[in-house]
């Protein structure tokens, strides 16, 4: 079985809400009827993190819930999910802690963690507007490596 790994990326706060969660479940929804198997990964840091999280729970439900994965990808143990294992366990399908970003100095931890995931990754979704922050520097990150990159705010149509 092929496996397709899509990551996402965005800031924590994300201005065209309504927009935003329309296009992730067009883009999720395409991916799950075109692909053999899809691990979809995941943060838990902002808005955009919470609407994919969202589309890709509802697209499963309402498409096809046997040929993904949805994983949480955390950048070291946090005491939220320390706290309400279980919890996590019935939202999403797998949790993982990276373990190069569990070893590294808390502050840099998220960007580690960002990178991994896109060294994964066969396609890289962002909403990134800012040219700084962590999603942007992910973004410069997954085009030095050259990764198929959908920037939904660069499509968006005001």
């Amino acid at each position: 079985m092929e496996i397709f790994t899509v990551s996402f990326f965005g800031h924590r706060r994300i201005d065209r809400f309504a927009y935003a969660e329309r296009r992730v479940a067009e883009l999720i929804g395409g991916l799950l009827r075109e692909k053999e198997y899809v691990d979809f990964l995941v943060g838990r840091d902002g808005e955009f993190d919470t609407i994919v999280s969202s589309a890709i729970r509802r697209a499963k439900q309402n498409i096809f819930d046997a040929n993904s994965s949805h994983i949480c990808i955390l950048p070291y143990e946090r005491a939220e999910y320390r706290d309400n294992v279980e919890e996590f366990e019935k939202y999403y399908d797998e949790i993982e802690i990276c373990e190069k970003s569990a070893k590294a100095y808390m502050k840099a931890a998220i960007g580690i963690r960002n990178e991994c995931m896109i060294d994964r990754s066969d396609l890289c979704i962002f909403y990134v507007t800012n040219n700084s922050g962590g999603a942007y520097s992910a973004l410069q990150y997954a085009k030095k490596q050259n990764k198929e990159i959908v920037n939904i705010a660069d499509e968006e149509k005001y």
